[in-house]
């Protein structure tokens, strides 16, 4: 697996449009980097900035990133909402696939003395990257802000772990972490009250607030502040008021939403500004979200209104944003502000981005791809689709509400073969071009034969493991489909039937296809043994399809 690491370096400006674009798109000079995203925001007079790639690119790119802001960016001239003690405040890498956190501080170490020591910046470590325990929290690294710079370098207790000790008046400091994906999370009030706003972020943040008597902070035996603790685990926050939107904020870090996620710290809020008289009016998310972040929420509110969950990807994020209030301050495009879609390879799965008419058009047309592979997964999908659609009507029908559990559970097994159906319309025909490549490689010395020969028996193993996975999702959709006709809403009896037929199709099409490519094949047991598999889902797929099809014309 490729290794690959996000990371997110907050500047401090996010006023000065040239200044942002300059900084951030520095980034982009560096190849296999993707910028992703560059939110910046007036009030704070801060962006955040989201970039993804391998990790060493990644930490080039951070450090062009971090160099640039140091020329185009003088904190001495800085005001702004956010705490800050730096032209690049933070610089967080976050592990994204292939690597672990522990090689992530590695680069992050890499990274931190390469700024100490060319840019003459001090530099602390934050996070998992912390050279000490003390310095694991962002707020208690960076507290006194750029202001407090001056005496805290001088502090031995805070000597910077790269870069000199000295300030440096332009760039301040810089604090850079490895870290576990961090959601910044903002919930929007109907409030002017910093004072009121603050109340609430006692009410759900971790930390909680200081335990007082008579307005007198409580302390214990050591003279630590007694706290009482907050409503949610793994959240940051602070109240604040936004200029910009007129409104205040419950600014949170969710530091691990699989602890607490964004629909749970916005309920809480939302419930929190209830008992205070004021009201949530909706909330933004800054930067990117994990996909599953969003269809969670979109789960969780459809689960409230008791209705199926097995509804496309789009329409429980659609539901999520809605839910949530996302749009409440800018349009929220899913686009951008979702890590994965984000980084969609725009070229992958050209079939499925096809308008029907262009998709038929591409297969009547001269190329031998998309063929009766392709064509197949589709026809399956669609078959698959129609049981699905009856499912949450089935849940949706007037006097079943006590049944929309129950198809809600056979909806969400329907869009999980959909989709597994969908991504093999475009894998037959790669798999097709495989082969085509393979026949194209050169042959000239016994080496290169036998190369050639391995990538087309490869190739061709491969031409013949999708269609047989086309056949094996396609029956298994027809369980579903039986079970529509028989316990789904009647009135929608023979979208059933035209899924069985559909998926049956599906599964004798695929059947022709695993047959052809087993005749390239020099492997007599392989093939001997994917043919009766083969025959056997064929047998079973007849079998089903005279059931369903019997259900459906008995329906009265």
């Amino acid at each position: 697996m490729k290794q690959l690491i996000e990371c997110v370096p907050n500047i401090s400006e996010g006023r000065d449009e040239k200044v942002i674009a300059d900084v951030s798109q520095i980034v982009e000079t560096v190849d296999g980097v993707r910028l992703l995203d560059v939110d910046p925001g007036k009030a704070t007079n801060r962006t955040v900035i989201t970039l993804v790639g391998e990790p060493q690119p990644v930490i080039d790119a951070a450090f062009l990133l971090i160099e640039k802001a140091s020329q185009l960016i003088d904190m001495s001239k800085h005001q702004g909402e956010h705490p800050r003690f730096g032209a690049t405040d933070v610089c967080p890498l976050i592990p994204i696939s292939g690597i672990t956190m522990e090689e992530t501080v590695e680069y992050a170490h890499r990274l931190g003395k390469r700024v100490g020591d060319e840019l003459s910046i001090p530099v602390y470590f934050y996070e998992n990257a912390a050279t000490e325990e003390k310095r694991r929290n962002l707020a208690t690294v960076r507290a006194g802000q750029y202001e407090g710079l001056p005496r805290k370098l001088q502090d031995p207790d805070w000597k910077p772990d790269a870069g000199p000790d000295v300030f440096n008046a332009r760039s301040g400091a810089t604090a850079i972490s490895a870290r576990d994906f961090l959601v910044a999370y903002n919930v929007n009030l109907n409030t002017t009250s910093t004072r009121r706003a603050n109340a609430i972020a006692f009410d759900v943040r971790e930390a909680g607030r200081v335990k007082t008597k008579g307005g007198v902070a409580q302390r214990d035996a050591d003279g630590n502040a007694i706290r009482v603790p907050g409503q949610l685990k793994a959240v940051k926050g602070i109240g604040w008021y936004i200029e910009e939107y007129g409104i205040c904020q419950i600014s949170m870090n969710l530091t691990n939403i699989n602890i607490t996620s964004i629909h749970e710290a916005f309920e809480a809020t939302r419930e929190s500004a209830n008992r205070r008289g004021m009201r949530v009016t909706g909330s933004e998310l800054v930067g990117l979200v994990p996909r599953q972040a969003m269809i969670d929420a979109g789960e969780y509110y459809l689960t409230r209104q008791k209705r199926s969950l097995g509804v496309s990807d789009a329409e429980k994020i659609k539901i999520a944003v809605k839910s949530l209030g996302l749009d409440d301050l800018t349009p929220f495009d899913p686009r951008k502000s979702i890590i994965e879609y984000a980084m969609e390879d725009e070229s992958a799965n050209p079939l499925l981005k096809m308008k029907l008419v262009d998709f038929a058009d591409e297969t009547a047309s001269e190329s031998m791809a998309p063929g009766g592979g392709s064509v197949s997964a589709y026809v399956g999908a669609l078959g698959v689709s129609l049981a699905t659609m009856v499912a949450n009507l089935s849940a949706h029908k007037r006097g079943w509400d006590d049944r929309w559990q129950e198809f809600s559970e056979w909806a969400v097994k329907g869009q999980r073969l959909k989709d597994q159906l969908l991504v093999l319309v475009d894998e037959d025909t790669h798999a097709f071009n495989q082969i085509i490549a393979s026949f194209r490689l050169p042959k000239g010395t016994d080496e290169e034969k036998a190369a050639r020969q391995a990538a087309i028996d490869a190739a061709t193993r491969h031409a013949i493991e999708v269609p047989f996975r086309v056949m094996q999702v396609s029956l298994e959709s027809m369980q579903v489909i039986k079970a529509m006709a028989e316990i789904g809403n009647p009135a929608s009896a023979s979208d059933a039937g035209v899924g069985g037929l559909c998926a049956r199709a599906a599964v004798r099409g695929a059947c022709l296809n695993v047959k052809i490519n087993t005749a390239d094949l020099d492997d007599a047991e392989y093939v001997a043994e994917k043919l009766a598999a083969a025959r056997q889902m064929l047998d079973k797929a007849s079998k089903l399809e005279d059931e369903i099809l019997s259900i459906v014309e008995a329906t009265k």
